[in-house]
């Protein structure tokens, strides 16, 4: 999945088809996180969460021109003297993204380093270019990490995989991801715009309001936030739902179900 960019800039959002994209766009700077870009970002969220034909977001960077691809070099660690921001705004850019009504895709079309890796754990699922490095500095360049993107380092690395990210602060190779089941897939630049558009296609076959709630209690349970009664009401408010109705028909008639979000 690719949109023909314009000059580097914040990132650019292109909406078609229910699929939102959002792409980093400073390629000359591998893709580094400058304030202004997350403040864009955090705009570009907000747009797609309102639009509520979106039912999956992409996220992915422009690498051409690179001598290798990065996806993002990193939050430019010079916007920590910018007042307001800092390790505590940054934050706010991964919380919103994990907290979006849409299925979220990271894209990872290249290497990623720093508070970058937490966009990527953020995202509901992924998929990695082979060959691309992951690497998490932030004790090395002495700063303990925020609590939410230690938890969720710990919830998709595993303990051991978090321990070894920020207490050895070593790079992490592609195979090494895959091994601890990071990515949907991880594939060569050839299958590329197919693997992530099968992905993509997959999503939107799904029934929305079943998808968004289900997404909702799942976080809800990582986060420790999970309330039975809570997920019983979404449980039951799906059963008697058109498209629970359409799914069951189209089960028996084997056919493919046309789902209408209620």
């Amino acid at each position: 999945m690719t949109v023909d960019m314009a000059p580097a800039s914040a990132p650019v959002l292109h909406i078609s088809g229910g699929v939102a994209t959002i792409t980093l766009n400073r390629p000359a700077q591998r893709n580094r996180l400058e304030n202004a870009d997350l403040k864009a970002l955090l705009a570009h969220f907000e747009v797609v969460n309102q639009q509520t034909d979106v039912r999956v977001l992409v996220i992915t960077a422009q690498t051409t021109g690179q001598p290798q691809p990065v996806f993002c070099a990193g939050y430019d660690i010079g916007g920590f003297d910018e007042p307001g921001h800092g390790a505590s705004f940054f934050e706010t850019i991964p919380n919103a993204l994990a907290a979006l009504r849409p299925v979220t895709v990271c894209a990872l079309n290249g290497s990623v380093y720093g508070g970058a890796t937490d966009l990527v754990l953020a995202c509901d699922l992924r998929v990695g270019l082979q060959g691309l490095e992951w690497r998490m500095p932030a004790t090395a360049l002495g700063l303990h990490y925020y609590p939410s993107g230690l938890q969720r380092y710990v919830s998709r690395f595993g303990m051991a995989g978090a321990r070894r990210a920020f207490l050895t602060a070593r790079p992490f190779t592609d195979r090494q991801l895959e091994a601890m089941g990071l990515f949907e897939a991880l594939v060569t630049a050839e299958d590329w715009d197919n693997t992530v558009q099968a992905l993509v296609s997959d999503v939107l076959a799904l029934a929305p309001l079943a998808v968004q709630a289900t997404k909702r209690s799942l976080q809800e349970l990582e986060t420790g936030q999970f309330d039975e009664a809570v997920v019983r009401e979404r449980e039951h408010i799906t059963s008697r739902s058109a498209d629970f109705a359409e799914g069951r028909a189209a089960f028996a008639e084997r056919r493919k179900p046309v789902f209408v979000g209620r």
